[in-house]
């Protein structure tokens, strides 16, 4: 399916483009204003082929946005180039053909420019392509689908456990130090005590 809509919208866009490159041959350029027509009608036919591309499915789909960076890098360059040289070969005098041939001839294109007047139909054809393919689309738009948030109670928090007193430390009581055996010191001079009998059984 792809493949045939591209195909449909090139054939299209090709005869479309070919219809205005015949209708620009319908107009005279020896005035400015036929001479501006006739050229901007050209570059209509290389805006028709970019956009033929652009809207058969060539990027993403979608509505086709201005993509700014290459309108700012590649197109503007392009229209300042081009038109340059068309004002360059422009019929009659008006302000900005002198300026052109003048400052062509200052910065030592004038043989350039003038050259290329042979090209000007190409020229136009290719400014009009550049500025269509200044377009690119953003794809087809998806739908978000919201997840269903289910609200759960608040649970609470449970009360903080309470803190076990710790037993006191024993005390610890003070043990008396043995009393240490006294011996009588024995008198000089004195008998030691005898000892006392000790009772036996007759054998």
């Amino acid at each position: 399916m792809y493949g045939i809509t591209r195909a449909t919208a090139t054939v299209l866009g090709a005869t479309a483009a070919g219809f205005l490159l015949w209708l620009a041959t319908q107009v005279g350029d020896t005035t400015t204003g036929g001479y501006w027509a006739r050229y901007g009608i050209v570059a209509g036919a290389g805006l028709v082929l970019a956009l033929s591309q652009l809207l058969g499915g060539w990027t993403k789909w979608g509505m086709p946005t201005l993509a700014r960076p290459v309108f700012l890098f590649a197109f503007v360059p392009a229209l300042i180039v081009v038109g340059w040289i068309l004002l360059f070969h422009e019929p009659g005098t008006t302000w900005f053909s002198r300026h052109a041939v003048s400052w062509s001839g200052d910065l030592g294109i004038d043989g350039f420019v003038n050259d290329l007047g042979a090209m000007l139909p190409a020229l136009a054809l290719g400014l009009g392509l550049v500025f269509g393919l200044s377009f690119d689309t953003a794809g087809p738009r998806v739908r978000e689908v919201p997840v269903e948030t289910y609200d759960q109670p608040a649970v609470a928090a449970p009360p903080p456990a309470p803190m076990e007193e710790s037993p006191p430390p024993p005390v610890e009581e003070p043990v008396d130090a043995p009393a240490e055996p006294t011996y009588a010191a024995a008198t000089a001079g004195e008998p030691e005590p005898e000892a006392a009998p000790r009772n036996e059984p007759p054998a």
